[in-house]
C-alpha cells in the first residue's frame, strides 16, 4: 500500500490536525507546533550517535545503525505509543525534520503493525514552519491592524478578550510585557512564539476579519520578540488610547499583578510555599 502524504497546511491549523512529531526531545524543545505531541523515533542519545556515524561513514551506514539502535522492545514500546496516540485521535498525520526518513520509518513501522497508513507531513517540520513565518511577512496581511494603547491597569487585556478579532500577544508570550510582567508558567521558546502567532493569524484571516487589534506593545514581550516585519505592520496602525480612572486602574493592577498571581503561585506550590514563592518573585524584581 503507498504511504501518503500531505501537505494541507492551513487545514491542519484550521482543524487542529493531532500531529506526531517524531524527532527528537531536543528538536521538539527548541520549536514545534501547538496541536503536536513528541513520540520520538530516537531518543537524543540515540540520534546523537546516528548523527556522528553519518558524518564519519555516510547516510548508509547512518541508517545501518538507526535500525539496529531502534529495535527489539525499544521500537515496540514506540509503535506502541504512536498507535495509542492515533487511536485516541484519529486523523493524526505524523512527521519529522524534513519528512524524510525518520517519519517515512515510522510511518512505515505503523502500517506494518496496524495496517493503518496515517498521512505524513509533506517537506516536515521545515516546511510546515516555513509556510507558518510566510504568514507573518507583508504579502500575507489582507486586513488592518488597530492598536490599543493606555496606561497599565487601564485593562487592555480586560477588552482585548472582549473582541472576537482580537490578538492578544501577552498571553501568547504568557508575560504582561512590563518590569513584572513574568508568570508562574514559562514563556515559550522564539520559534514557538513566533508559530503560535502565526496560527492565530490564520484562524482569523479565515474568519475575514477586515481589521485585527492588538496591544500597544515594544518588540518585545518578555524575552518573546515580535517577528521585525510584523511589529512594522502593527505599529504603522491607528492607536487607540484607553482612557481609565485611577481608582479603577489601581483595581485592575491589584487583581492582574497581586490577587491572580497569588493564586496562581498558591495552587501551584500550597498555601504557604505559594506565598514564599511569590514573595521571593517579588523581591527578585
Amino acid at each position: 500500500m503507498l504511504l501518503e502524504t500531505t501537505a494541507e497546511f492551513k487545514s491542519i491549523v484550521l482543524n487542529k490536525t493531532p500531529l506526531i512529531d517524531v524527532r527528537s526531545p531536543a528538536e521538539f524543545e527548541k520549536g514545534s507546533f501547538l496541536n503536536a505531541v513528541n513520540i520520538p523515533i530516537m531518543d537524543n542519545e540515540q540520534r546523537e550517535k546516528v548523527g556522528i556515524e553519518y558524518k564519519k561513514r555516510g547516510n548508509i551506514k547512518a541508517t545501518e545503525l538507526g535500525y539496529r539502535l531502534v529495535s527489539g522492545q525499544d521500537k515496540d514500546a514506540k509503535i506502541e505509543a504512536w498507535l495509542t496516540f492515533i487511536k485516541e485521535n484519529p486523523g493524526t498525520v505524523i512527521y519529522c525534520f524534513r519528512g524524510g526518513q525518520r517519519s517515512q520509518i515510522a510511518q512505515q513501522w505503523i502500517q506494518d503493525a496496524s495496517g493503518k497508513n496515517i498521512k505524513r507531513l509533506q517537506g516536515g517540520y521545515k516546511a510546515f514552519r516555513h509556510f507558518l513565518i510566510d504568514e507573518l511577512t507583508q504579502n500575507n496581511y489582507p486586513y488592518k491592524a488597530l492598536r490599543l494603547g493606555g496606561c497599565t491597569g487601564s485593562g487592555k487585556t480586560i477588552l482585548l478578550n472582549q473582541i472576537s478579532n482580537s490578538i492578544d500577544l501577552e498571553d501568547m508570550a504568557r508575560h504582561r510585557g512590563s518590569s513584572f510582567g513574568k508568570k508562574i508558567v514559562p514563556q515559550p521558546s522564539q520559534i514557538n512564539f513566533e508559530n503560535n502567532l502565526a496560527y492565530e493569524i490564520i484562524k482569523k484571516r479565515n474568519e475575514n476579519y477586515k481589521h485585527l487589534v492588538f496591544e500597544d506593545e515594544g518588540k518585545n514581550v518578555g524575552r518573546s520578540s515580535i517577528p521585525k516585519e510584523f511589529y512594522g505592520f502593527i505599529h504603522s496602525s491607528p492607536l487607540i488610547i484607553l482612557e481609565v480612572p485611577f481608582e479603577r486602574r489601581t483595581e485592575i493592577t491589584f487583581n492582574e499583578y497581586v490577587k491572580t498571581e497569588q493564586e496562581d503561585y498558591i495552587e501551584a506550590f500550597g498555601q504557604n510555599e505559594g506565598i514564599n514563592n511569590w514573595s521571593a518573585y517579588i523581591k527578585s524584581g
